[in-house]
């Protein structure tokens, strides 16, 4: 039976890499030949026009996902340490929303960022980075309250028994403790957010330009890949499979430096 059962595991392995390494070769395939020297630093040209480039889309990207990364890692942060720290039906009320609002349509927070944000002060980059960061606060939350729960009680108790303060205890003993758990979950939450398109829709409009002024409309590079991916245009689509590659090569970096910086605190931990 045990061979039996590793024999299907290793069957349920097989079936489910066939998909994802068809996508990535796909992608691969279609996106490196619009990769070029001035494709990754160009700004967008007309259809037909030579030196079409992601630019803006990369700077748009990174600024928001910088800004909305500033807004969900200290809110996140102390609301999985109130959830630690406090028992009861309003920590459990909180977890239970977490949980929910985990799984929720980002096209569904893309709406309520576009009721909150945009209709009050306009489409912009810090609009989009607020769409972002909700979508990443429950996300965090859980990474965050799962990594201090690896703490030993008596790491807890220690502290507090040589007379620190709870809130002593909590910086220098729980949160070092925890920071490899805690690193990993919010660069994981982060790669999810960066290639989401349906937020960015409802609130930054997108930029032909470089914008650096996060109060203004920005450009980003999953609203590019879905700007140029719908056109009839060859060229279009070439930059969107151009784009859609730069962007899977994004995520893939972000998550192999979360697994690394993880194993770098941990040993630094022991």
């Amino acid at each position: 039976m045990g061979r039996v059962a590793v024999l299907l595991c290793v069957v349920a392995l097989s079936v489910s890499l066939v998909p994802l390494v068809a996508v990535v070769t796909y992608i691969v395939s279609r996106g490196i030949p619009a990769l070029s020297g001035g494709f990754l630093v160009h700004t967008p040209t007309p259809p037909g026009i030579p030196g079409n480039g992601i630019g803006n889309s990369i700077v748009g990207t990174l600024i928001i996902v910088g800004l909305a990364m500033a807004m969900a890692v200290p809110v996140g942060l102390a609301a999985a340490l109130f959830v630690v720290e406090r028992s009861g039906k309003v920590s459990a009320t909180l977890r239970f929303v977490a949980d929910v609002f985990t799984g929720a349509p980002s096209i569904a927070i893309g709406v309520f960022a576009y009721a909150v944000f945009v209709v009050a002060f306009g489409y912009s980059g810090l609009a989009g980075s607020f769409a972002l960061a909700v979508l990443m606060l429950p996300i965090m939350l859980r990474a965050n309250e799962e990594a201090m729960f690896t703490v030993p009680d008596d790491l807890w108790e220690a502290g507090l028994a040589l007379g620190s303060p709870r809130a002593r205890v909590v910086r220098s003993v729980v949160l070092r403790t925890a920071l490899p758990g805690i690193v990993t979950g919010n660069l994981l939450a982060m790669a999810r957010a960066i290639g989401e398109t349906a937020p960015l829709i409802f609130t930054i409009f997108g930029s032909q330009f470089f914008v650096l002024r996060p109060t203004a409309p920005m450009a980003a590079m999953p609203l590019t890949i879905f700007t140029n991916a719908t056109q009839a245009y060859p060229d279009a689509q070439r930059t969107a499979w151009g784009s859609a590659l730069v962007l899977l090569v994004l995520v893939v970096v972000i998550s192999v430096a979360a697994r690394a910086v993880a194993a770098h605190l941990n040993r630094r931990t022991r």
